[in-house]
């Protein structure tokens, strides 16, 4: 019976072992594709005629009215993009995957931002922190990893902007073209506060053969500009 049960066992973790090499692995350095005049920057991507309803696009306005006039822009606080302005394209910089079976790790190279994608596990709405980014749970279906994103807070200051309830659904799926690897990804705002039905659009990165991340550190020009104004006032 023992040796029943170890093989049964064995069966079984060979079936979950081969089920996971199954799976697409997207580890690796990406950059959005912009070739055929593909959009680069988030607000390049979003649909300037997004069904945004009338209180939310004065919400902007307002914050608009109270930036443009000095080109104010969250990155320039060192403020991270946030999602979904984030994977979108994070200012034009690329975006490192790390997969293991149980979480995908996502690293910005702007801002630096982290991004985690807990797979196949249940949110306890309860234990999510609202955040720029909130807390996203993902899970295949066949080649295609689908996350959603909650735990959100109102984001008025990037083009796709949402209120704090919005759930962001993605959807990313392998493909091969001009023999490098590429990933679409389909992306849809579910939020009845900020729109009259869910915007969607689509995106494509290229895989860099050769990419590695950059350091970004927003905050160490100030420093030093800081650091050249104590030794002025020393002298």
């Amino acid at each position: 019976m023992a040796a029943l049960i170890a093989l049964v066992s064995a069966c079984v973790s060979d079936a979950a072992l081969a089920a996971e090499a199954a799976k697409p692995d997207f580890s690796g350095v990406w950059t959005w594709n912009r070739e055929n005049g593909g959009a680069g920057r988030a607000d390049m991507a979003w649909p300037k005629d997004a069904p945004i309803k009338p209180e939310a696009k004065a919400k902007v306005a307002e914050y608009r009215s109270l930036v443009d006039p000095d080109g104010l822009t969250p990155g320039g606080a060192c403020v991270g993009y946030g999602m979904p302005a984030s994977m979108l394209g994070s200012g034009g910089y690329p975006m490192e995957w790390i997969q293991r079976p149980e979480q995908i790790t996502v690293v910005y190279e702007a801002h630096s931002e982290i991004r985690r994608i807990y797979i196949d596990q249940k949110p306890n709405p309860k234990d999510l922190i609202p955040s720029r980014n909130g807390t996203s749970f993902g899970h295949w279906e066949g080649d295609t990893l689908v996350v959603e994103t909650t735990g959100l807070i109102e984001a008025i200051d990037q083009a796709t902007a949402h209120g704090a309830n919005a759930r962001i659904v993605e959807r990313y799926t392998p493909l091969t073209e001009g023999g490098l690897r590429r990933l679409r990804v389909e992306v849809t705002i579910h939020d009845p506060e900020y729109y009259t039905t869910p915007p969607t659009l689509t995106r494509q990165y290229t895989q860099l053969r050769e990419g590695r991340m950059l350091d970004y550190n927003c905050t160490e020009p100030d420093w030093e500009d800081h650091l050249e104004k104590l030794r002025q006032q020393k002298k």
